[in-house]
């Protein structure tokens, strides 16, 4: 079994509630320490981000030991990359290139309510205050939803064919 595949069973099965939540604790100490480590080095950091999958796993800090949860880490950032990446068929010897797109990586950590990532004091070294709250709008306005009020001489949304206060906005009395 490949390195994708255990990451993927561990990751998503529970036959154990303890083992897992351990597991997925281990995984979020391993995240942010490695999103720390390529924030803080921002823009030199390209160390970090190009190389051997193995040595990028050491360099990141999840150990060799932990490849298949460094599998998830770049299953994770894959969309947030401007480059393809497929995290499927990576091997220790697999070259690895990481182009990271930092305003939409700080908005999909907003989407998956990462607050342990989006509030690294490390993303002052990339975006400006201005910037993380324009993106935290952005990030509120596509997740409002906005409801268009249904007149009483609208037709009514049910398809009937009727006015919306002769059907389905007619109040019971």
């Amino acid at each position: 079994m490949g390195y994708f595949e255990d990451w993927t069973k561990h990751s998503e099965t529970v036959e154990n509630e303890d083992a897992y939540k351990a597991y997925i604790t281990k995984y979020y100490e391993l995240e942010k320490a490695a999103y720390d480590a390529i924030l803080t080095k921002y823009p030199d950091n390209s160390d970090l981000l190009n190389g051997k999958a193995i040595d990028l796993c050491e360099k990141l800090g999840f150990g060799k030991e932990n490849m298949e949860i460094f599998v998830g880490f770049l299953e994770g950032i894959s969309t947030s990359l401007t480059n393809e990446f497929d995290c499927k068929t990576v091997t220790d010897d697999s070259d690895i290139a990481l182009s990271i797109d930092y305003e939409k990586l700080y908005y999909n950590m907003r989407d998956a309510k990462a607050e342990w990532l989006y509030l690294l004091k490390s993303w002052d070294n990339v975006l400006t205050e201005e910037k993380m709250q324009e993106i935290t709008k952005k990030y509120r306005d596509d997740n409002t939803v906005h409801v268009e009020k249904i007149g009483r001489n609208d037709p009514c949304p049910c398809g009937s064919g009727k006015k919306y206060k002769k059907c389905c906005g007619k109040k019971e009395v």
